[in-house]
C-alpha cells in the first residue's frame, strides 16, 4: 500500500479550516509573549525520529500475544510500513533494524525501496539476549560478559556481522544492551563482569568503521533481577569514556528504576559530549514500553527542556533518536504516530521555555518564578504547530485520523491476510 499526497490532501481538506483557525489563534497567544512560531514550526519539520523494525508488530507478554491482521512478515513489509508512517507524518524518516531478526538478503534492493519512501537506516542492533538455532555457545549465562572466553567470542563476531550489515544499508552506528547479568548472590563476579564486558565492547570497537559510532544502552534489572552488567548511565559512562570518541551513551526511557531522574542524567551526558541516543517509550513501572507520553507527559516535556538547552549550549554530537515500545493492544502503526505526535509536543514546548527569563529566576533563587516559566510553557497547547509542521511538509494535519479514514489497516488486512504475525517478537 501507498499513500499519495493527494489522498493526504482529500483528508485535510476537512480539517483545514478549524486547523487554521487554531493556529491564528496560537500565533496570537504567543505573539503577546515575543514568540514567533515560525522557527519552531520548522525545527519541528526538520525533526525525525527513528521507527524500530520490531515496533510494527504486536507486542505480547510471557503470558500471551494477541496479534492483530496485516502485520509485516518480512524485512520489506516492515520497511513499507514505516513508509506509510512516514507520508503521514513526515516525522518518521528512518529505521533502525535488529540483527538477526531483521537480516538485509539484498541490501541493494532494500535500500532502494527504502529511498523509495524516503527512508534512511537508523542505528542498527545487535542480539546477544536470544539463542539462535545455528549458534555453538549458549547465552543462557551471559554474551559479552560471559565467564567463558568462546562465548565472549562469539557474541563478539555476531557484533561485528552486525556492523558488516549495517555498513551495507549505510547506517552509522551499532547500539549494544546486554541481558547480561546474575540472578542470584554470589553467582558472578562484579569485577570479572564489567572487566569482560570492557574487552569485549573494546574488540567490537575496533571494527568500527572511521564514520560511525557505538551507542551502550543500560538497564537496570530484566532479565537479570540481582545485577546487570551494565546497570546504570554511570557504568556506562564508565565504558564508553574507556572505549574512545566514537562510543557514547544511549538513554533509554524505560530503562530506569521509578523516579529516577532522567532529565539530569541527560544534562550531565550532553556536558560530557557523551549521548549518543535517545530511546522514546514511557512507563509506570519500569520497562513498560507503553506509547510515548501516555504515562508521564511532563517528565517528557522536562527531558526535552535538557535535549533542548543541551543541543544549544553543548558540543555534543548529532543525536540518534527513535521510538523503542511494544503494542500489546493497540494497532502498533497508531501508536507509534501517537509517539510520534508525543515527541514533537514536548519538543515544541520546551522550545517555549523563556530562556533568559529562567535563568534569570534562578540566579535570584526564585524558585515560585522558576516553576511559572517552566509550566506556563508545558501548558501551552502546542497541537496546532505540530499539525502546521506536518502540513507545510504535504502530510497529515491529523496523522492518527488520516490513518483511519484511508483504512490503512483494513488494506493492508486485504494485502497480508488476517493471520500474519511480524518477526523478530
Amino acid at each position: 500500500m501507498i499513500i499519495g499526497k493527494n489522498s493526504i490532501e482529500e483528508v485535510n481538506k476537512s480539517q483545514l479550516t478549524e486547523h487554521t483557525a487554531a493556529v491564528g489563534r496560537l500565533n496570537e497567544q504567543l505573539a503577546s509573549k515575543g514568540v514567533t512560531s515560525e522557527d519552531i514550526v520548522n525545527k519541528l519539520a526538520d525533526f525525525q525520529v527513528a521507527i524500530p523494525s520490531w515496533a510494527l508488530g504486536t507486542g505480547g507478554t510471557r503470558f500471551g500475544r494477541f496479534p492483530g491482521g496485516g502485520e509485516p512478515a518480512s524485512l520489506n513489509q516492515k520497511i513499507e510500513d514505516v513508509g506509510l508512517l512516514h507520508a503521514l507524518n513526515n516525522s518518521s524518516g528512518a529505521i533502525s533494524l535488529h540483527i538477526p531478526w531483521d537480516i538485509p538478503s539484498d541490501p541493494q534492493g532494500t535500500m532502494e525501496l527504502a529511498k523509495s519512501l524516503g527512508l534512511k537506516f537508523d542505528a542498527v542492533n545487535s542480539n546477544t539476549f536470544q539463542d539462535q538455532p545455528d549458534q555453538k555457545h549458549s547465552y543462557k549465562f551471559g554474551s559479552l560478559a560471559h565467564i567463558n572466553k568462546d562465548v565472549r567470542d562469539q557474541a563478539v563476531a555476531h557484533n561485528k556481522e552486525v556492523i558488516d550489515y549495517g555498513k551495507t544499508l549505510n547506517s552509522k552506528a551499532l547500539t549494544v544492551w546486554l541481558a547480561d547479568g546474575t540472578t542470584f548472590p554470589g553467582q558472578g563476579n562484579f569485577r570479572n563482569i564489567f572487566q569482560n564486558t570492557l574487552g569485549s565492547l573494546k574488540e567490537i570497537y575496533a571494527h568500527l568503521p572511521e564514520d560511525w559510532n557505538v551507542l551502550v544502552e543500560y538497564k537496570p534489572f530484566e532479565p537479570n533481577f540481582y545485577s546487570m552488567a551494565i546497570p546504570d548511565w554511570g557504568t556506562s559512562h564508565l565504558l564508553v569514556n574507556q572505549l574512545g570518541d566514537k562510543a557514547q551513551t544511549l538513554v533509554d526511557l524505560g530503562h530506569h528504576l521509578p523516579n529516577t531522574n532522567i532529565e539530569q542524567i541527560v544534562s550531565i551526558l550532553m556536558m560530557q559530549s557523551k549521548l549518543g541516543g535517545f530511546h522514546f517509550n514511557d512507563s509506570k513501572f519500569a520497562d513498560d514500553d507503553l506509547t510515548v507520553g501516555a504515562i508521564k507527559p511532563y517528565q517528557l516535556f522536562l527531558i526535552f527542556c535538557e535535549l533542548v538547552d543541551g543541543m544549544k549550549n553543548t558540543d555534543n554530537p548529532d543525536l540518534s533518536w527513535m521510538i523503542d515500545a511494544s503494542h500489546n493492544l493497540k494497532d502498533p502503526m497508531e501508536d507509534l504516530l501517537q509517539s510520534v505526535e508525543a515527541i514533537l509536543i514536548a519538543y515544541a514546548q520546551a522550545m517555549l521555555v523563556d530562556q533568559d527569563a529562567l535563568k534569570a529566576a534562578q540566579l535570584n533563587n526564585d524558585v515560585t518564578l522558576a516553576q511559572e516559566i517552566m509550566q506556563d510553557a508545558y501548558r501551552t497547547d502546542v497541537r496546532p504547530l505540530v499539525a502546521e509542521s506536518s502540513r507545510i511538509r504535504n502530510a497529515a494535519i491529523n496523522p492518527v485520523s488520516a490513518y483511519r479514514d484511508l483504512k490503512v489497516r483494513e488494506e493492508l488486512i486485504k494485502e497480508r491476510g488476517e493471520n500474519t504475525i511480524s518477526t523478530g517478537l
